[in-house]
């Protein structure tokens, strides 16, 4: 091939895949930045604004209904766990504190594909399919919510875990307290550091002010474009991948299918809206689409863990491992013996029928679920 040649069409496609995952590493990098601004901002404000911001969620069911609203409000349990995570790590937010809004960002997530199934209304027994698909996972949270939060308050079944497991990870971190800068924390550091001697004349309020509204902002940015991106990359492949592994049978098979997916788009909701459509058509049973969503459930979890890096604190780590253990003990609780599997399953064949009947329920199940409940919740109650 000459210099005067164009170059083919498989050498422009490695190169816009080679740029893509550079813009990968920059929209994460700027993610990390965010976290590490988020927890100087909310330091900035000093203790004051913590000890508000615990008496607003001592409650923990007014700490759930937060995680809830939150995540519903933003479309992304991957934005409001880690700016969870952020608070934790900026002491904010004490561990205790954080697990049930944690809880509550779980079941905030499955909004997304409940909405779009929302799409096939006029359309019968399709609707009917994807309501179901849909709202198992709502259902499948929410049981683990009412098993999980009142072992956690009484035990403190996941935060004693997590612990013990960020003090093998941390070096006795998780249990003494004691924090170390990492090299990650180091490099993400750099920019905050040199916004913190620009800002060194500023009050402290204002200060805090900029950090937390630029924080917020990375954070929300960079996910977005990180799952934009990803999903570039993955055009086609997700869809081809995803049926072709799930005609081999579901189970543990399905479970990873929905934790790989989530990890590479770093989206629960995505991974789960790509169900939908096929549940609607009956290319794929409730049965079969049902362990996916759990590894979704899983999958998401990586986010909180990888914005733990940017923190100092231990407790960051600590309450990402607790995100990871609630899905993962909701899994082993609910999928493994047979009678517990059809729970779920069962309660949302039910709300489909009745939704299949009278539409109406369908968007009065989303309103009451996701927004006027929590809302209740946290007016009542924080």
């Amino acid at each position: 091939m000459t210099e005067l040649d164009p170059p083919s069409t498989h050498e422009e496609t490695r190169w816009q895949r080679v740029w893509r995952v550079a813009l990968v590493v920059v929209f994460l990098y700027g993610f990390l930045v965010g976290i590490n601004g988020l927890e100087a901002g909310i330091e900035e404000f000093g203790s004051g604004f913590s000890e508000r911001l615990l008496r607003a969620v001592d409650n923990p069911v007014a700490g759930l209904c937060i995680g809830i609203l939150a995540t519903a409000l933003v479309q992304s349990s991957s934005v409001s766990t880690s700016t969870i995570v952020g608070l934790v790590g900026a002491g904010a937010l004490t561990i205790p504190a954080a697990a049930p809004m944690i809880m509550g960002t779980n079941i905030g997530t499955t909004i997304t594909n409940t909405i779009v199934s929302l799409g096939h209304v006029r359309r019968g027994m399709e609707f009917r399919r994807a309501f179901a698909g849909a709202t198992v996972h709502d259902f499948f949270n929410v049981l683990t919510v009412m098993v999980a939060l009142p072992l956690e308050l009484a035990f403190g079944v996941l935060s004693r875990t997590a612990g013990l497991i960020t003090s093998l990870l941390r070096g006795g971190e998780g249990i003494s307290g004691v924090t170390a800068e990492s090299p990650i924390n180091l490099v993400v550091g750099w920019p905050v550091v040199r916004l913190e001697q620009f800002l060194a004349d500023t009050s402290s309020f204002i200060a805090g002010v900029i950090f937390v509204g630029v924080g917020v902002v990375l954070i929300f940015l960079a996910l977005i474009m990180i799952t934009k991106t990803m999903r570039i990359l993955m055009a086609g492949g997700i869809e081809r991948a995803m049926n072709r592994m799930l005609g081999r049978g579901v189970g543990l098979g399905g479970i990873m299918v929905g934790l790989v997916v989530t990890i590479l788009v770093q989206s629960s909701s995505i991974t789960t809206a790509i169900l939908i459509p096929m549940l609607a058509a009956g290319v794929l049973t409730l049965q079969n689409a049902y362990p996916v969503t759990l590894g979704t459930n899983v999958g998401t979890t990586l986010t909180a863990i990888v914005a733990s890096l940017a923190l100092t604190s231990p407790a960051a780590l600590t309450i990402a491992l607790i995100h990871t253990l609630f899905n993962v003990f909701g899994i082993l609780l609910f999928y493994p013996i047979p009678i517990m599997r059809s729970i779920p399953i069962r309660l949302a064949t039910t709300m489909a029928r009745i939704a299949h009947e009278r539409a109406r329920y369908a968007l009065a199940y989303v309103v009451v679920v996701f927004i006027l409940l929590p809302l209740l919740g946290v007016l009542v109650l924080a």
